[in-house]
């Protein structure tokens, strides 16, 4: 397999992604499998329920660490085509903010390079996720929101 292809697709939208319509791009007659990741909005985080997300990008340097991870995958795993779409903006419950597509001649290299792919994406991609609750935001990178104030009582 080469380093890259011409035909991965890197891209970040402020659009729903067409999970389906990537998986067909990365599709080819020498491939027997495609492995694929859909990441989305749930409806809690930490025991709180969310209402929505907010996702903000360095756009330039997020696509081109998007780009950097396809050629790391190429390197690799014997893998045919790569497609990573990142969503930004403002997410509903439901709604997919990240998929990636991977296609290789065998299972094995399509399952790895994906889990490689979002695993390198998550920790270098310079995408971060604000999360609203009812009672407030807060920025997520993997910490846990911060605990209720604690309601301190005057000395008598």
């Amino acid at each position: 397999m080469s380093n890259t292809s011409a035909d991965d697709r890197y891209e970040l939208v402020h659009k729903p992604i067409d999970a389906a319509a990537l998986v067909q791009h990365v599709r080819a007659g020498q491939d027997g499998a495609i492995v694929s990741f859909d990441g989305f909005v749930r409806n809690e985080s930490h025991g709180r329920p969310t209402l929505y997300l907010d996702y903000e990008a360095y756009e330039s340097m997020a696509l081109a660490k998007m780009k950097e991870i396809g050629d790391q995958i190429h390197e690799r795993f014997a893998i045919h085509r790569v497609a990573m779409v990142h969503r930004l903006g403002r997410l509903k419950i439901g709604e997919t903010s990240v998929f990636i597509a991977v296609s290789a001649p065998h299972r094995s290299a399509a399952f790895d390079a994906c889990r490689f792919a979002i695993d390198t994406l998550k920790k270098t991609v310079p995408i971060w996720k604000k999360e609203y609750f009812a009672d407030g935001a807060v920025w997520a990178d993997g910490e846990m929101p911060p605990a209720p104030p604690i309601r301190v009582e005057p000395a008598s």
